[in-house]
């Protein structure tokens, strides 16, 4: 009996698996080794994974099957439309191949990397600040005078009001405490520049949208999410008479935002907190979709009904050269995909470092790299995956920050180019969150 048992030991139960092997192994189907190649994304949503094998009959049964053939007939779907454009087919980057393409690199080059980094960091990133706002206007969320049934947590709380604190410093909204002038919906003044909807990318539950709902008030919201959640703030929302609540569940790179029916002429403010890797990429190309399909960036002009925009950043070892809105940026201070692949790997550091306290000002790493040649001379460093375990916890979360600033300022700098005044701000202390950088946009004439 034991031979016609699968040999996968059960340590809890102190015995072999009870199910019978498979014809070609000596193990059950539950408990068959697999390499990590023999799975891939399901083509109905990549955000679960099949088996090769059984990838024929899974996509017949997906749970998702139906919701997508749904979407596929919705007039604002068009797949892939934010994606980006490649010369070449490139598949998804995985963590790991990032990775890989690090420990390729000689020490030379991975030295010659990191100067890199530093000469790019030292000439693009000098105009980047502290800005930690508490408005007036989110008291009643700051002192918990909102309904006790909303999830309340003070760090979100946090992040969530210094984004509309940024917002409202930068002119993109008004609040109409202590102002008799602010409009009744708390946006700019001008009729011109009159901001009717709010569309949250990533919305998740949308309690950001609550927040602004409940502080500045107006017309009309747009939450935009691929993925169904519990506990929505749907249901408080659609309790103010005067707001029309749409939810869209949809990925944000097939979103076309010029096919939504309701929001056609309508100027509207974009807003997002923490839109994961390249979903601020998405994000951006999804509000100037009509003017970056069409000739050069240089004709490129804002969207009109684009107002205002805010996007706290997150993620950026998710990002990828595919999709990254400002290749050209990367291009012309000589970095190349690979190396753009490799400082999205260096940027998952900036989060590995204990933010108890901030970490110390962006310093060089000049002396690091003095220290690494040295050692490598002495045949103390035989390869890049020696030099990185020698590293201490902060010099590399220092690396990843530099990484991550770089990346973002390439964004700034693209929806400058599309006719937007533009600022990138640290907006809550890292202790907070180490994902703290907040990239906001308005039209020209929104002052």
């Amino acid at each position: 009996m034991e031979e016609n048992r699968c040999k996968f030991w059960l340590p809890k139960k102190n015995r072999f698996c009870a199910n019978s092997p498979l014809n070609d192994s000596q193990f059950c189907g539950n408990h068959k080794p697999r390499s990590i190649e023999q799975w891939i994304p399901c083509p109905i949503d990549p955000s679960h994974s099949v088996l090769k094998e059984n990838l024929e009959s899974h996509v017949k049964r997906c749970p998702l099957l139906k919701q997508a053939q749904s979407l596929s007939l919705q007039p604002f779907y068009q797949k892939g439309i934010n994606a980006g454009k490649e010369e070449e087919e490139e598949d998804y980057v995985s963590s790991e191949m990032k990775k890989n393409v690090v420990y390729s690199m000689t020490v030379t080059q991975f030295c010659k990397l990191i100067n890199k980094i530093e000469s790019v960091h030292a000439s693009t990133c000098k105009d980047i600040w502290e800005s930690y706002k508490v408005p007036e206007a989110c008291n009643m969320w700051i002192k918990r005078e909102v309904d006790r049934k909303l999830p309340f947590q003070e760090k979100h709380v946090a992040q969530q009001a210094s984004i509309l604190g940024n917002l409202e410093d930068f002119g993109v909204i008004k609040s109409s405490v202590g102002s008799k002038e602010a409009d009744s919906q708390g946006f700019c003044s001008d009729d011109s520049n009159f901001v009717h909807a709010v569309i949250e990318f990533g919305a998740g539950r949308g309690y950001l949208t609550q927040m602004l709902a409940d502080c500045y008030g107006f017309d009309r919201v747009f939450l935009v999410e691929r993925k169904s959640y519990k506990l929505k703030a749907d249901r408080s929302l659609r309790q103010k008479e005067s707001l029309i609540l749409e939810r869209l569940r949809i990925d944000i790179e097939d979103l076309n935002l010029n096919a939504v029916e309701s929001l056609r002429g309508i100027p509207y403010l974009a807003i997002g907190k923490h839109l994961c890797g390249p979903a601020t990429d998405l994000t951006l190309r999804c509000c100037l979709s009509e003017q970056c399909n069409q000739g050069s960036v240089q004709d490129c002009t804002s969207n009109a009904n684009l107002k205002g925009l805010a996007i706290a950043t997150c993620c950026h070892h998710l990002c990828q050269w595919k999709h990254y809105t400002n290749r050209k940026f990367m291009s012309d201070l000589g970095i190349t995909k690979g190396q753009f692949h490799a400082m999205t790997w260096f940027t998952s550091w900036a989060v590995d470092a204990d933010h108890g306290s901030d970490l110390p000002d962006i310093t060089d790493c000049s002396l690091q790299l003095q220290s690494i040649e040295e050692k490598q001379c002495f045949g103390d460093i035989h390869g890049v995956e020696d030099v990185v375990r020698s590293m201490k916890p902060v010099e590399r979360a220092v690396l990843g920050f530099k990484c991550k600033q770089i990346i973002d300022v390439g964004r700034m700098m693209w929806a400058k180019e599309h006719g937007l005044d533009t600022q990138l701000v640290k907006y809550v202390p890292s202790g907070i969150s180490p994902e703290n950088h907040l990239l906001l946009a308005r039209h020209a004439k929104c002052l």
